[in-house]
Parts: structure tokens; sequence; C-alpha cells
């Protein structure tokens, strides 16, 4: 196919339309030559098709092979064709993106082709809502890393470039709406995951637009008098406060000032170098090795479903991320491949089990179960019996059956609370993650906010109420179509083969898993949630008990109520709560005469030093330090001062030794305001003396120091600072 095949040649030939054929990611791109202008043939050909010759392998030593089987690969820019058949000369004049864009200049006011600047805004909004929403069908949550990361970016700059146009509220989510209608017939699982998209871009933007107004504040008192934005600041504000760098740095850039971004890289990158080092354990490169060593093996042979423990063969020794011949009990970082294996393997989030491996003259203690990509079984563990281990040794492989009864009991009940939660909350539950392991049941899901008391007591209903029911857990293998036509629960985002195993309890749930369960809902005793948190925007947490476990769990708490009866002096722990409720009251009665006595003492220090300083057009200007005294000690001194006349500014200061502080408060009288005296900021004015901040009202106000020593300078600069607010 010769070269003139692969371009579309346009109608026009003028480079009018150049600015906006070459965009990507809301910049523009024209030919670059300084003679583009109407006329030029700059942007009269597009490339709409293109070929890669595949022919090598690239090794990671640089060295380049054959392929067994070289190809062609082509490839044809569907939204340049768009573009070709409906005559449009660039992407956002295309129907269904014309259609975004034209709601974005609805809700902003701003009409496109209008002004240069705000055309690159609407284009911007218009684009990343488009992959915004997209993504987040593809299962992807806003987050501070990977693919996340992107997805959190691309909404904040089209939330960011909305706020540029006057947009002043959350309105992505409308723009969502609109993308979802105009790709629904494309893309029909946009349509079933409609409320979970619409929730996540809404909580998202809501989140966001509070962590801006907040940020944009500090930045520019950061920016203020200053030429540029130091990178110590900047990782301030993205580590501390949330505000991304990229916003930053565009704000920066706006009120034409610098930003030191190396320092802030350098920060950056030691930051996740420390989080880094504090993720790694103890063998994780020796294991990640084992798995290269183990690349050529063939498959285990899984019968874990069926069988707690069967006779098999060890096929390989690993130690220290080596394959060997025998394994001693000196050795290190040792593993057990077997040809078959009743283990199941670290996976979906259930733990790998743990048991005994027991050969002739041996016992080999497995603590952990993994498995490689290609469904290598890795046995970790240690010799807990005899002196070694040999390859090729007939064994029998047992697996913990306390453990795995438990673990069991603890999936199947994560299924229950899934479809319990959807019932409860709504569709747009999703799982985000989970961790079953015999003691405990921790379930990530999709919600923007905590669960009410009322939500977690119908959760739990629903779930004992299964349990109670006794329905019987059965597994299918069928195609993913067949599956998904039965309603089963595909995790989102999840990637699966055309093969695939399905979970049901009974009628209630139904889900598509490759973990251990139960036969019957109620092996599974009883479930009770422990606790709900939140884990990221848009993710909670509900970690569970069952079974055994939760039988121990109300034996503690309730030798926790006998502890706490007795502490209370309480005979019988139904009082319990009476008992707390009367003590409460005892104490908050204590608590106001404790305050009232400090009133009295602060106001009798006070009264030894009460001196009217200076007179200022006929406003009296009291100060005073009464030393040790708490913030509430020295407000109160102030209002007793202030009761000395219409006519009073009065400035208290106390000193907090054991912190290094001191507090300052300010009270200004009915009068003194109405001459022009501001509590708030004298009291700004006279702590920064003493290298602190605050502010408050006009008629009282409080502000905090860091220089105990310069208390009396900073009471000495308020006769000035008065002097300079009275008409």
């Amino acid at each position: 196919m010769g070269k003139e095949d692969n371009f579309w040649e346009l109608d026009s030939g003028p480079c009018g339309p150049c600015s906006e054929i070459y965009f990507d990611m809301g910049e523009e791109f024209g030919c670059g030559s300084p003679d583009c202008g109407v006329g030029c043939d700059c942007d009269r050909y597009v490339e709409f098709w293109n070929l890669v010759f595949t022919q090598f392998e690239k090794s990671s030593d640089g060295e380049y092979s054959p392929l067994a089987h070289p190809n062609i690969d082509t490839g044809m820019g569907l939204e340049r064709l768009a573009c070709i058949l409906q005559g449009a000369p660039n992407l956002f004049e295309v129907d269904t993106v014309k259609g975004i864009m034209e709601l974005v200049s609805d809700i902003s006011g701003v009409k496109y082709l209008t002004d240069a600047k705000k055309d690159v805004s609407l284009r911007v909004i218009t684009d990343h809502i488009r992959s915004t929403v997209m993504m987040v069908g593809d299962g992807i949550m806003p987050s501070n890393e990977g693919r996340g990361y992107v997805l959190r970016r691309l909404l904040r700059r089209a939330a960011r470039h909305g706020r540029l146009l006057g947009i002043d509220r959350p309105f992505l989510s409308e723009l969502a709406e609109s993308v979802i209608k105009f790709n629904a017939g494309a893309y029909p699982d946009l349509t079933e995951k409609h409320d979970y998209i619409i929730n996540v871009i809404t909580h998202e933007e809501e989140n966001f637009l509070r962590t801006i107004d907040a940020g944009m504040k500090l930045l520019f008192e950061m920016l203020e008098g200053r030429d540029n934005l130091s990178g110590e600041d900047a990782f301030k504000l993205s580590d501390t406060f949330g505000f991304p760098i990229d916003l930053t740095e565009e704000i920066v850039t706006e009120q034409g000032k610098t930003l030191e971004k190396a320092k802030f890289e350098e920060l950056s990158a030691l930051h996740k170098q420390k989080a880094r080092e504090a993720r790694k354990f103890s063998g994780a490169d020796a294991w990640k090795d084992s798995a290269a060593a183990l690349k050529d093996y063939p498959e285990t042979e899984f019968v874990g479903y069926e069988l707690d423990e069967t006779d098999t063969k060890i096929v390989a020794l690993i130690s220290n991320g080596e394959l060997v011949e025998s394994i001693d009990k000196e050795a290190k970082e040792t593993a057990i491949v077997l040809e078959k294996t009743p283990f199941y393997a670290l996976g979906g989030g259930q733990c790998g089990d743990t048991g005994t491996i027991t050969g002739a003259d041996f016992v080999f203690t497995v603590t952990e179960t993994i498995k490689t990509a290609k469904n290598v079984y890795i046995h970790k563990g240690y010799i807990s019996e005899g002196a070694s281990v040999s390859a090729g040794s007939a064994v029998k492989a047992s697996v913990n059956a306390a453990s795995r009864e438990a673990v069991k009991k603890n999936h199947t009940s994560a299924h229950l609370l899934h479809a319990a939660l959807k019932s409860v909350l709504g569709q747009h539950v999703e799982q985000a993650g989970q961790s079953v392991t015999p003691e405990l049941m921790r379930f990530d899901f999709t919600h923007f906010s905590a669960l009410t008391s009322d939500e977690i007591t119908a959760v739990e209903n629903m779930v004992n109420k299964a349990i109670m029911e006794a329905k019987d857990v059965t597994t299918a293998v069928m195609s993913l179509d067949e599956a998904k036509a039965k309603g089963a629960i595909a995790l989102f985002g999840e990637k699966y083969s055309d093969t695939v195993r399905v979970v049901s309890a009974g009628d209630f749930s139904s889900e598509l898993c490759g973990g251990t369960h139960v036969s019957n809902t109620g092996e599974i005793g009883l479930f009770k949630i422990i606790s709900e948190t939140s884990v990221a925007a848009g993710v909670r947490r509900i970690e569970a008990l069952t079974g055994h476990n939760l039988l121990q769990y109300i034996r503690n708490k309730t030798a926790q109520l006998y502890e706490t009866a007795e502490a209370l002096k309480c005979n019988d722990i139904n009082d319990i709560s009476e008992k707390a409720a009367l003590l409460n009251k005892e104490l908050k009665q204590k608590d106001k005469e404790i305050a009232a006595l400090k009133a009295e003492i602060a106001s009798s220090k006070l009264s030894s030093q009460l001196s009217v300083l200076a007179e200022i057009k006929g406003i009296k200007l009291i100060t005073a330090n009464i030393g040790e005294a708490t913030a509430d000690e020295a407000r109160a001194a102030a209002d007793s001062a202030k009761e000395s006349g219409d006519d009073v500014v009065a400035i208290i200061a106390a000193s907090q030794s054991e912190k290094g502080t001191c507090t300052f408060c300010a009270v200004c009288g009915s009068e003194a305001v109405k001459a022009g005296a501001h509590a708030g900021n004298l009291v700004k004015a006279v702590a920064a003396v003493a290298g602190g901040k605050g502010g408050g009202k006009p008629e009282s106000a409080m502000a905090g120091g860091k220089d105990i020593s310069k208390i009396d300078e900073a009471l000495a600069a308020a006769e000035e600072a008065l002097s300079a607010m009275l008409k």
C-alpha cells in the first residue's frame, strides 16, 4: 500500500482548522511554520491508517531474536475516520463529541469559537469527561497511584477548567450522563454501570472542589510577595493537603511565577522510596526469582476442591530462590513444588492454605501457598521433622483442616455480604478488594458515605437470615456469557476466561469465584460486622467474623463488660450505661466548677496587674501578662477586663511553658468597635511579634504565639496597632 493510500486529503486545503486537528489532552499543535496561514497546505493531509511490521523479540539484555511468527499489525484511526465520514474538520465537531461540548457550553454559558483560551477549556473538559467515564466504566477507581492516578488527574483537570469557565459547582456528572447516552449503543456496559459511574464522578469532584478551595487559599498565601514557589511548599501542598502538583504548576505559571519543580520531585522520590521500603517484606525477591526458575515447569494439578489430603510427588525444591535437588533443616527460604496438591494458593483475596507435606522420613510444615502466573503451586515452609527432603520423593500432602474450614466460612460469608450490600445500599456497590483468612473476613466495596447503624444492622440481619435458612452452596463451571445471563456477579474490572466457575448460595447469592466454600450456609454459624471504615475516596471497608472466631469475640466483649462494671463499681452489667451517664454528668458539673475557679484565679491575677497602658482618641487600652494559664483562663481574664467599660480595648497574654507557646486574647467594647477597633486584626498584629498568628471577630479574638520570651514586646506593639485602626 502506497503512502498516498494512507492519507485523506482535506477538501479545504487551508490551514484554518490546523489548531484544532492537531489536538491532544487539551493542548494545541499547529504546523510550526512561521508562514502558517490561510492558503498553506500544512494540514491538507491527515493520516488515518498505518502499518506496523512485528518481526523481532527484544530480550532484557538488548538482544533481538526473530519471532517464530512475524506479523503485520494494522491500525485505523477510528476518530479520524469519523471526521472523514462526517466531513468534520476536527474531532470536536463529530456528532457524538459535539453533543457533549454543546452541553459544556450550555452549563458554562461560553460559546465555542468565540475565545481561543476558553475554547481550550471547552475541549479539555469534553475530552477528559469521555476518558473519565470510560475508565470508571472499566472498573478503575480514582487513587494516588497507577491508572487510578491518571483517572484522578483527568477528572480534576476537567473540574479545574470548569472553574476557569466560571462554573462554580459540581457539573461533571451531568456531562457523564451525556457521554453514557451517546456511547451506550457501542458500550452497553456503560448503561449497566450508570449509577456507579455517576456516583464515583460526583464523589470525586465534590471532594476535589473542597480540596481546591482550601489548597488555592494556601497556595496564594505561599505566593504572596514572592516570585517563586519552593519545592518544599509544593510538596507540602501535595502530600499534606492533597493539592495536585500539576494544578499547582498550572496556577503558578498563570501568576507569572516559577516553581522549584526539581526540589519537589526530589522530595516526592524520597517519600516514595521510604514507602517502598516500608512495604518490603523478607524474602520477596527470592520468591520472585522462584517463579522465574519454574517458568518451564508444567501446571500443578489442583485437587483441593474435593480433597483436603492426597498422595503426590515432589517435582521441585527451592531454596533462596534457586532450584535445588535437596534441602536440609538449615536451608533458608525453602519451598516444595508438587505434582498435584490439595493446597489452595493465595488468590482472589483468599489466603493460601497451610498444613504439612509428609515423606518417609520427614515432615515439611507449609506456612503459605502461592502460585506462579502459569499455575505452578509453591508450598513455602520449613522442615519440622527429619533432616532433609529430596526431589522426586513420594509424599502425602495434608491441608490444615481447621484453618481450611474457617477460611471457607469467611469466604462464603463474603459472598453473602456482597449480595446484602447491593440489596441494602444499591446496585452501585461493587467489590473493590477482599482478604479472607482463617481469623477474619475483610471486604472492600464502592460506596460514598459511611454506613449508618440502621444500614449495618440491615446488612447483618440479611446475611444471618441467609445463614439460618441453611442454603446449599453449589459450584458449576459454565461459559462466561451463560454465567452473566444467570445473574452471577462478576468482579468489576476483572478479566475472565471464556469458562468460569460460579459459586451460588441458593437463590441469595451467585458469584464468579475460584475459592473454597462451605457446602451449606448453615455451616457458617453466625456473622457479625465488627468495623466499617473508609479506606479511600468512594471505597468503604467492612471487617467481620464468623463461626468460632465470633464466639471468641463475644466472650472477649463479655469479659470487657464485667471488667468495666467492676471499675465503675456497678453490680449489674445491665446498669453500665446508666452508671456511665451518671458519672459523665458529675464530671461535667465538676468541669464547670473548675472553670469557674480558674476564672476567679485569672481575674485575681489580672486585678493586681490591671492598668490602662494608654488612652488613644478616647479609647482605653489595657494589656496584661497573667503568666502560666490556659487559653480559657486568658479568655476569662479578657472578658473581665472588658467589663471596665464600653470604651475599653484589652489584650491579655498567657504562657504555656510545657508546650513552649503563648496565647493572646483581645476584646473590644462596643464604643471601641464603633471607633474602629477590631479585636481580630489587633490580636493578629500582636501575635506576629511572638511568631504566631490568629484572628477573629471585631469584639473578641484569639491568637497563638511561638516565642514566650517576646510576650512583653508583643503587648507593647498593641498601642501602635490600635492607634492605626481608630478613626
